[in-house]
């Protein structure tokens, strides 16, 4: 009897269980978590037969998907809050109130609105469905409105020189144009000169005249030229059929001069969209392309200001959500622009590179690099002819040398003679005993010799740094011995990359295991590299008191800061300093040339050879770099290339004699 109790009770259960209809709040609380994870499809099966009337499962899917796609939305976070008790489970209707929360690319999002629900047959089955319609999406979106996402595009910040000097600024060009019913009969001829004076192809012309939205009396914009270019603006405006209007453009005052350091703009790719797109770029942006505003292209970029619009039948705009454009930020540098312009001129026609900087603060003052390119043509874009030149200059017009690394030569002489007098390997007295203009430690260097420039016989330190010769600095290199020789140019910044804002190739020391490579090293050459930014970091010790001050380039960073404390003794930056005035003061310096009674220039000359083997004729990139010791604002570095049969290091030693006559 108790057994067949059970089972009835057992029974009843399930009966009942079977026999509950679900209620209004539960189907509700469904179709809301399949909103929180999007699932589009699986919502719409839960709609009223009416609704599915007004729109069909693929258009309802779609919509959702491309509104939230367009819109980025993430973070969405649909809410319910579930009565206690539901009456409404009794009749045929019920109407909840629901929350929504989601991010957009216009900022957040957030709103409540109210649901109804529609208790409906299927199948013998009753069940509660979502009476559905566009107010459901966003309660302002109704039937006939439209989603509008426009964009407001910030203003790129400046790059300025030290004293506020544009370097990069926003300006104008002019766009020019056709207007394609005035080509009418004089289409070809027209088309030629246009091809002629905007360097493009007539089918490039024809390309854009055919363009699909392309209207018989709208301007079509053909290309953009600089205001400067006064002479072909009025030989294009001449053409009847052509047209001039103003536009924004990014513009750069200090043109070739400053090319390299400051870099130009250009339309995005899709290579660089697809890694940036998180960052907020998007298909029209601008984006540096190298130099600093590549560099900084962040900053300057800003952000674009965002709205998004329910836009209405009459024309009426509902603000759904809207984010402020914040322009970019300006980029105030170290660097003294007539400076740069006149380092830029000395070099202008010669490969090669040049920089400038403030020793006792480490400032930046100039950074050159020659042959240049016009940044301002590079930013409106090269015609196809322009870029196959600039690539196939053998004067590389298009490489940044300021950051590369090069053979030093005997400018690294100074830094051999500190390590020695530091490790005691040479005193400043101590003569090594040479004859002759070559030297090789034993016969076991085969055929290969050390050379020098100056039959001096047996020199002291001072002598060797005044006549720079070679082999004064070979022998103390091996004295000094490989590993003290390559742990003392580590603290002077060798094999360690330099903080600095532009990119920059680390200095090297390379492979010091062979006593012929460890001597050669000595003198600057070897497998030896180094920036020119880093070979006047290097220098700063000798007008600091031993100390070497660390490099920068952006104004607001902190000035005079110890990079290194003592990388010379205080009495060492005396000795050394005193040979290297003689560099120049003495009429058997290799820089005498660039003595000034009224400005008294102290320095260090050099030649590096680049040359696969010895007994070879290679090529020599002359070097020099100077300071005035008692006035230490001013330290200037040059290299230029090819300087072979020309005088040597004499090349740039005339040059930067120029520029500090302009500037002391």
């Amino acid at each position: 009897m108790k057994k067949i109790i059970g089972v009835l009770l057992v029974l009843i259960a399930v009966l009942a269980g079977c026999s509950k209809e679900p209620t209004p709040q539960d189907r509700f609380a469904e179709y809301i978590e399949l909103w929180n994870e999007q699932k589009f499809d699986k919502m719409y099966d839960y709609l009223t037969d009416g609704s599915k009337e007004i729109i069909t499962k693929e258009d309802f899917v779609s919509r959702y998907q491309k509104i939230y796609d367009d819109l980025q939305i993430t973070d969405l976070k649909m809410t319910f809050d579930k009565p206690e008790e539901d009456e409404q489970a009794k009749e045929e209707t019920a109407g909840y109130t629901f929350s929504a929360k989601m991010n957009s690319i216009a900022g957040e999002i957030e709103f409540t609105h109210n649901a109804k629900m529609k208790k409906e047959e299927r199948e013998n089955k009753n069940n509660w469905y979502v009476n559905w319609n566009t107010t459901l999406i966003f309660p302002e979106l109704k039937d006939a409105d439209k989603i509008s996402l426009s964009f407001v595009a910030p203003q790129r910040g400046q790059i300025l020189d030290r004293s506020g000097n544009g370097m990069a600024v926003n300006g104008q060009v002019y766009e020019i144009g056709v207007v394609p019913e005035l080509l009418e009969g004089q289409k070809e001829p027209v088309i030629q000169q246009l091809s002629s004076l905007l360097k493009m192809t007539p089918d490039q012309i024809n390309k854009a005249l055919n363009a699909s939205w392309v209207k018989r009396e709208l301007f079509v914009p053909l290309k953009k030229v600089s205001m400067d270019e006064k002479e072909r603006i009025a030989q294009l405006v001449a053409l009847e059929p052509v047209r001039t209007k103003k536009v924004g453009a990014r513009i750069y005052p200090y043109g070739e001069a400053a090319a390299h350091l400051i870099g130009y703009v250009g339309s995005i790719t899709a290579e660089e969209l697809e890694k940036l797109k998180d960052k907020g770029y998007t298909s029209t942006d601008l984006i540096g392309k190298r130099g600093l505003e590549e560099v900084y292209d962040e900053q300057l970029k800003g952000k674009s200001g965002v709205k998004i619009t329910i836009k209405k039948p009459d024309g009426k705009e509902e603000l759904l959500a809207e984010k402020a454009v914040e322009d970019g930020k300006d980029i105030k540098l170290t660097i003294n622009g007539d400076v740069q312009l006149d380092l830029y001129d000395e070099l202008k026609g010669e490969a090669g590179t040049g920089a400038a900087i403030d020793p006792t603060t480490g400032e930046t003052l100039a950074l050159v690099s020659s042959p240049s390119f016009d940044p301002n043509q590079a930013a409106l874009g090269f015609s196809t002819s322009e870029w196959k030149a600039l690539q196939e200059d053998p004067l590389r017009p298009m490489t940044t040398r300021f950051n590369k690394g090069y053979a030093p030569g005997s400018v690294l002489k100074p830094l051999t003679a500190s390590i020695g007098l530091g490790t005691k390997a040479i005193t400043p007295e101590q003569k090594m005993e040479v004859s002759g203009l070559k030297w090789q430690k034993d016969k076991s260097w085969g055929g290969y010799f050390v050379t020098r420039v100056h039959e001096a016989g047996s020199v002291n330190l001072d002598q060797a740094l005044v006549y720079s010769d070679n082999i004064y600095f070979a022998q103390a290199s091996l004295t000094v011995g490989k590993d003290a020789f390559a742990e003392g140019l580590k603290q002077f910044g060798f094999e360690a990359e330099l903080d600095y804002p532009f990119p920059l190739q680390k200095s090297t020391i390379g492979d010091l295991g062979k006593e012929i490579s460890l001597a050669d090293s000595g003198y600057g050459q070897g497998q030896i590299q180094m920036s020119i930014v880093h070979l006047l970091q290097t220098y700063t010790p000798l007008v600091n008191g031993g100390n070497m001050i660390k490099s920068i380039l952006l104004a607001d960073e902190e000035k005079s800061q110890v990079l290194k404390e003592g990388v010379m003794a205080k009495e060492h930056v005396g000795l050394i300093n005193g040979s290297l005035r003689k560099v120049v003061s003495s009429k058997e310096g290799t820089a005498h040339s660039a003595e000034m009674a009224d400005y008294p220039l102290t320095g260090k000359t050099g030649t590096a050879e680049i040359k696969q083997k010895q007994g070879e004729k290679g090529t020599e990139n002359g070097w020099f770099i100077a300071y005035n010791a008692s006035v230490p604002n001013l330290m200037i570095a040059m290299m230029v290339e090819n300087v072979q049969e020309r005088g040597g290091s004499k090349v740039p030693v005339g040059k930067v004699k120029n520029v500090f006559e302009l500037m002391k």
